[in-house]
């Protein structure tokens, strides 16, 4: 018979996941004090941090019920373990010399060595995103685990990253794809089973040239049908993968984009361009990212109004900006009307926080740097969609400010995976870098 499992958890994993105590199954959870202080510095505010940490506060409450916690703890739910907050305890002897900074991360330590020492007869792990308190306990000889509920498996984001099929097919068929009177095929000529909604090809055939022919499985169509290219707002795409993400860009029945791929592959820049192309369809376009500050710091420290604090968070998207307003003289119809849109508001930038709470109807909605949300706040965003809204995603999974996430347990990979073969979303993985020769040059060498 297996020991009984006590897991300790660290403040990071209740601000990632307020819900997370409810997914250690019938075992036992152990929230030390230090924990409870910490949350504390994070109860006023409106980013996520802020919210985990209210929502987490409140549920302790509610299962107390007003009481004092149990010996035992106070049960979490039906079917799972029981939850107890633990004051904080010392080191014992052994171990005061090696850690003799009074920092939260060493009460948390402390008190869950104490909780293994007190406990002999079950099996204790300390739960911490923080890879620094992961050594540090694995050295003061502390079992200590990574949160992997919402972790996605490493094959699964390698697919997502693939998922482009390339093929040779017949001339006939790539003339009646690429010249006939309906630029389509039937799925049953080019597959031996029904392709995935938004399936990406890539076709060329014996005879023709090096360069390949690009189609995309429509599913409301039934057909497999010729991606052409497309130019929005004065930006052309110089790539096979840029095709593609333009197309899902200026697809109105693809309400739900994602785009992934490293720097200065094209990503926040098509997606500009394609919202600034269908203007007249959407009644606002929104630009948005996170603002990640380090040592979770408020932009309240910045100075100046809210303008100014925000300008450097939002400047990438403003550049992007300007590189289509370059396509143009400054005197044009075209410029003027981007001019105009600012002007007015229909086209605004603004950082994620200040969107939250919104209904967001009729609108194109680009949210830059998605890598650094959580699967929690993806979810938040998304169902903040109103009827006739699209919404594009653009990051990098591999380039993630924020502390306590990564490639496998960000939101934007949690998107590609959950939302893959529905017929409202579509992902485009872009490799190749367009900035300059120098920027490819660089990222391929150094």
């Amino acid at each position: 018979m297996s020991k009984p499992k006590i897991f300790v958890l660290d403040t990071n994993i209740i601000l990632h996941d307020h819900k997370a105590i409810r997914h250690f199954q019938d075992n036992n959870i152990v929230i030390p004090m230090a924990v409870i202080e910490e949350l504390d510095k994070f109860k006023k505010g409106n980013d996520a941090l802020s919210f985990n940490a209210r929502n987490f506060m409140r549920d302790i409450d509610k299962m107390t019920g007003g009481k004092h916690f149990s010996e035992d703890g106070v049960p979490i739910g039906k079917g799972l373990g029981k939850i107890k907050v633990e004051p904080n305890h010392p080191f014992p002897p052994e171990l005061e010399e090696l850690f003799q900074n009074d920092i939260p991360d060493h009460r948390i330590l402390s008190t869950a060595i104490w909780i293994r020492d007190h406990h002999p007869d079950s099996f204790v792990a300390l739960v911490t995103k923080d890879v620094n308190l992961r050594i540090k306990s694995r050295a003061a000889g502390m079992e200590v685990q990574d949160y992997l509920t919402d972790r996605i498996d490493e094959s699964r984001i390698e697919f997502s990253q693939r998922e482009v099929i390339e093929k040779s097919l017949p001339q006939e068929l790539m003339q009646k794809l690429m010249y006939g009177p309906e630029p389509a095929l039937k799925w049953k000529d080019v597959s031996g089973s029904k392709p995935a909604p938004n399936q990406l090809y890539k076709f060329t055939w014996k005879g023709g040239d090096d360069q390949p022919v690009c189609a995309r499985y429509d599913a409301f169509q039934d057909k497999i049908v010729h991606i052409r290219t497309r130019e929005a707002c004065g930006i052309r795409p110089r790539n096979e993968e840029q095709l593609m993400a333009m197309d899902a860009c200026l697809n109105p029945r693809t309400e739900l984009v994602s785009l992934t791929g490293g720097a200065g592959t094209g990503k926040t820049l098509i997606a500009l361009a394609a919202a600034l192309e269908q203007e007249r369809e959407y009644e606002q376009i929104i630009l948005s990212r996170p603002t990640v500050i380090l040592g979770n710091q408020d932009i309240g420290f910045l100075p100046g109004d809210q303008k100014s604090k925000m300008s450097p968070f939002l400047q990438p998207l403003m550049d992007n900006l300007n590189v289509i307003k370059a396509q143009f003289r400054p005197s044009s119809r075209e410029a003027l009307r981007i001019e105009a849109m600012l002007t007015k508001e229909k086209l605004i930038i603004e950082p994620l926080a200040y969107i939250r709470g919104r209904s967001l109807g009729k609108c194109y909605f680009i949210i830059d740097e998605a890598q650094n949300l959580t699967p929690h706040e993806i979810k938040t965003i998304i169902t903040r969609a109103g009827e006739g809204t699209k919404m594009v995603f653009t990051g990098d999974v591999f380039q993630i400010d924020q502390p306590y996430l990564d490639r496998w347990s960000n939101g934007l990979t949690h998107l590609g995976e959950k939302m893959a073969g529905q017929k409202l979303f579509q992902h485009v993985f872009l490799r190749k870098g367009e900035r300059s020769e120098l920027s490819d040059l660089a990222s391929r060498l150094l």
